[in-house]
């Protein structure tokens, strides 16, 4: 058998940072990346975005020559026509010439009539054209380039908000799957009731109500367990939706909110990027008013003339000859100067003055939105840690209280009510300890979005 090749020692290292590297990313990390890759909703948007390049690139374009071909052929006969007398010009003076040189070397000749129409004319050019000064393709280009740029930023808020719905879906289904387990454990506690409870009934020792009791019980729990495993296939099912994977496929569920949540006081403590001041909507906003900036000095600059260039190459011939003097050239320039519409002009003028004030109102009203929706953020994400703290606070309580009970309840100290009452008290600790977690999860997401600081940028 043969020895494996070695490896040279570079990518013996780089196999090395690879593989640490995909062990230190989480598997919400890696889903978010497939979302960003596979979600077909930002396939869409992408495509919008290519589609915009492709634009400012035709308006690019229009600066450069442009060459065509076209042809013509033409024929015709009948309708009016010219009356050339060279017959009464020229025939008397053929017959003085004839009689001078006594000879008949000058024939007589009769009128001629030409018709309107041409007789199998072809006229085949090339024209080469060009603008030389024209500055409604100048702004054009600009606001082509806007245009890309408004499309790129309307690219990145979607991607930021498909990472935070991919967050949010994916603490939704662990929050949901840690409701089964707790409604599980709860089962299994009031399954070990029942069977106590029909023991000592057998025994003489027990009362009928107590397993009536313990069956209603176990009913009761039943139901919330189908209820928590429902929203459990659905949360996994919206999960999938939003990575564009067949909706029933597995998810990796191995994620420790532990970790999260140890950075979330000091993360509350720093106030940079609070404000959300770099979010993409700002940025939208005012390339949106770069845009309008140059649509006003568009319509500011309709005075100013445009100015051509043309070349004609081709021949031009009747009755489909090509002769010396079919080939020809032609060339010219152009100008085109607007001098009165009506004052036109001038209303859209005005008319893109005040679009041009409109997005400045609006990039301030959503600039002071957007701080808002920050400092909200970071209320909620705020108050949502310390119901989480309280709830583990509970849920301590309330484990200890249930192994009190459950150690008296078996030895008879504590009656079945008292023993229900603290199962139902560490299950509902259990579940809000839970919910209270994965809500926390949820607003740092929130915040993260809000705030435009994520740990995975788009």
């Amino acid at each position: 058998m043969k020895s494996p090749i070695p490896l040279p020692p570079f990518f013996a290292v780089l196999l090395v940072l690879m593989a640490g590297a995909l062990q230190a990313q989480s598997p919400l990390d890696a889903y978010v990346q497939q979302g960003l890759h596979s979600n077909l909703l930002l396939q869409q948007k992408h495509l919008g975005l290519e589609k915009a390049q492709y634009s400012l690139k035709a308006a690019s374009s229009l600066f450069m020559p442009s060459v065509g071909l076209s042809g013509t052929y033409t024929h015709g006969q009948g309708g009016r026509t010219i009356a050339i007398p060279v017959g009464d010009m020229l025939n008397p003076v053929y017959a003085t010439l004839n009689q001078l040189t006594e000879s008949q070397h000058f024939p007589q000749i009769e009128n001629v009539e030409q018709s309107f129409f041409p007789r199998h004319f072809y006229d085949v050019r090339m024209r080469t054209s060009m603008p030389l000064l024209n500055t409604s393709l100048q702004h054009n280009r600009s606001i082509r380039q806007e245009q890309l740029q408004l499309q790129e930023w309307e690219v990145k808020i979607y991607e930021r908000e498909l990472i935070l719905h991919i967050k949010q879906a994916y603490w939704g289904y662990l929050s949901a799957l840690e409701a089964v387990r707790i409604w599980e454990s709860a089962l299994e506690l009031v399954q070990k009731n029942l069977a106590v409870n029909e023991s000592l009934l057998r025994n003489g020792s027990g009362l009928p109500a107590s397993v009536l009791r313990a069956q209603s019980e176990l009913e009761g729990v039943k139901a919330q367990l189908l209820e928590a495993q429902n929203k459990a296939h659905t949360a996994q099912r919206y999960f999938n939706f939003l990575l564009n994977r067949d909706q029933t496929s597995a998810i990796e569920a191995v994620e420790r909110p532990d970790e999260r949540l140890e950075k979330i006081p000091q993360l509350l403590l720093q106030a940079e990027g609070e404000e959300g001041g770099s979010r993409e909507e700002l940025q939208q906003l005012r390339t949106g008013e770069r845009l309008q900036s140059s649509l006003l000095r568009l319509s500011q600059q309709q005075g100013v003339p445009t100015v051509g260039a043309f070349l004609d190459l081709g021949l031009q011939a009747e009755n489909m000859a090509y002769t010396k003097q079919a080939p020809y050239f032609l060339m010219g320039l152009s100008l085109d100067m607007p001098l009165f519409s009506g004052f036109r002009n001038r209303y859209e003028v005005r008319q893109a003055r005040l679009d041009l004030k409109s997005s400045q109102l609006q990039l301030d009203h959503t600039r002071q939105q957007l701080q808002l929706a920050a400092r909200t953020a970071r209320n909620e994400l705020a108050t949502a840690y310390q119901h989480q703290a309280a709830a583990r606070q509970r849920l301590i309580a309330a484990t200890s209280y249930f192994r009190l009970l459950e150690r008296g309840y078996a030895e008879g100290t504590y009656s079945l009510i008292e023993f229900i009452d603290a199962r139902n008290q560490l299950t509902s600790a259990q579940l809000q300890q839970s919910i209270t977690t994965y809500q926390v999860l949820s607003a740092l997401a929130q915040y993260e979005r809000q705030t435009a600081h994520t740990t995975q940028h788009p």
